[in-house]
């Protein structure tokens, strides 16, 4: 099958399920602007899924925006720099259950049935190739280039979105509903140890999460502080861009070996994850948190086989300080001195962290507004989390904040806590995106169920118009 056989294959498949029909919301009008039912933020593959899922609801009054050119969404063509997706391929996501959708047909299509049978892992630029041709083939409404600046609480309802950017229509949208579907970094911020931060010039170091000038490293002495994947993936790409060195820095004496999220894939524990208690949740998140999920075999294998490549473990990084024009790094093992320190030092998840949502913020209730853990069990990480419900809207901390906060849904890494894997990884979307759909279209009908149910009981429009009724009472009346 060619790509053009499978984009039809997707109209068809789509018309079977009548998909398109029209929406049952009711409008809501405006002095000020066009008020959309929802409004996506990140156009990323969470972002476009959720959109594809709200319009199989008759949803479509709606509207996804990004910050990055067409085609840079979600990290896969920027800070992104592993080899292959970690993801066993044969994981459906964003398709939906659309076989033609999914990321095999859409590679089939491109390369053979025996291609896929041959392939190990998803290339990480074909991933993105997919999201492209998967927007175009919906014909999702994404407008890029446009930043939110500020989620502004507005009357009746209707929040306030300030935006800017090349391509902002205007300084604000308005929106019914709000959807943060902003990623890994968009539930609080990439961490940067003050250590680092406060003693050394940014010329000299930078977070994984960030664009970084390979080619300026080239034959350079390269330092990486972490343990995690992404030290690995930055490793191995230093040392194909020409660095001369590559040395890893982990505190722990011993690699992770056992990755979490290979047993939540098929135990059920991503699909059921609603089902426990908030105990039985923070006592699950508690231990990813704390197991780590180790560099796969293929990403260590690739870093390692460079003659550049050195790993230390046991050994964090206890002082940092500009030496001339490098970096001396103390660990408990020695001393050692980089052109350039990469930081893979993971994020911080909380709302206070987001400058978008500092009118809004305070009023979201976290997860240490909910749970106590038993003494010697606390998480402080966890405890930042938004407290969500199960269909990843926030809750507010009192009255006041449940009215300033409805309508706003958290769909990005931060909803871990809550709702487990979901937008946080590729393997939890398919079960975590009919979740979200269901919590903002039920939110939808019940602010409008008054006058739906008022709709309801004073329907008239008559659907039989035969004749028969009319002859058989004039024959009884004969008779």
């Amino acid at each position: 099958m060619s790509l053009e056989a499978l984009n039809e294959q997707v109209t068809r498949d789509l018309s079977y399920l009548a998909f398109g029909g029209a929406d049952w919301t009711l409008p809501r009008e405006s002095a000020e602007s066009h008020v959309y039912d929802v409004v996506i933020v990140g156009g990323g593959q969470s972002g476009l899924g959720a959109a594809f899922g709200l319009l199989r609801e008759r949803i479509s009054n709606i509207l996804i925006i990004d910050e990055n050119p067409e085609g840079q969404e979600g990290p896969w063509e920027t800070y992104a720099r592993m080899v292959t997706l970690r993801t066993p391929k044969h994981l459906t996501s964003i398709d939906l259950g659309i076989p033609s959708l999914t990321f095999r047909a859409w590679w089939e299509a491109r390369f053979g049935s025996e291609s896929w049978e041959t392939l190990g892992k998803i290339p990480r630029g074909e991933w993105m190739s997919y999201l492209r041709w998967y927007r175009k083939v919906l014909n999702l409404p994404v407008i890029n280039e446009v930043k939110l600046a500020l989620v502004e609480p507005a009357a009746e309802g209707i929040h306030r979105l300030h935006i800017e950017g090349p391509g902002a229509p205007g300084t604000y949208l308005l929106a019914r509903k709000v959807v943060l579907a902003t990623g890994i970094q968009g539930g609080g911020e990439w961490h940067v140890p003050p250590m680092i931060a406060d003693a050394l010039p940014r010329r000299l170091y930078a977070h994984t999460s960030e664009t970084i000038d390979f080619a300026a490293l080239k034959g350079k002495r390269i330092g990486i502080l972490g343990g995690g994947a992404s030290a690995f993936d930055n490793a191995n790409h230093a040392l194909s861009e020409g660095a001369a060195e590559a040395h890893v820095f982990v505190r722990r004496e011993k690699l992770p070996s056992v990755n979490p999220i290979r047993q939540m894939e098929v135990s059920g524990m991503i699909e059921r994850f609603h089902t426990l208690s908030d105990a039985e949740k923070y006592t699950v998140i508690s231990h990813f948190f704390k197991t780590n999920q180790p560099p796969t075999n293929d990403t260590f294998e690739r870093a390692a086989s460079w003659p550049g490549f050195a790993l230390h473990l046991g050994s964090p990084w206890l002082s940092v300080e500009e030496d001339g024009a490098g970096v001396l790094v103390t660990t408990p093992k020695g001393r050692f001195t980089f052109d350039y320190v990469i930081v893979s030092t993971g994020l911080l998840s909380d709302p206070a962290l987001r400058p978008e949502l500092r009118l809004i913020g305070p009023y979201i209730a976290r997860w240490s507004d909910y749970y106590t853990p038993p003494a010697g069990e606390e998480n402080l990480l966890l405890d930042m989390h938004p407290y969500l419900t199960t269909g990843f809207a926030v809750k507010g901390r009192d009255e006041e904040g449940e009215k300033r906060l409805h309508g706003v849904f958290v769909f990005n890494y931060s909803a871990l806590a809550s709702n487990g894997l979901s937008a946080s990884a590729i393997s939890g979307t398919r079960n975590a995106i009919p979740k979200l759909v269901a919590g903002v279209a039920d939110q939808l009908f019940l602010d409008d169920k008054e006058q739906i149910l008022k709709n309801f009981l004073n329907y008239s429009e008559e659907e039989f118009v035969g004749e028969w009724p009319k002859a058989a009472a004039e024959a009884a009346a004969k008779s």
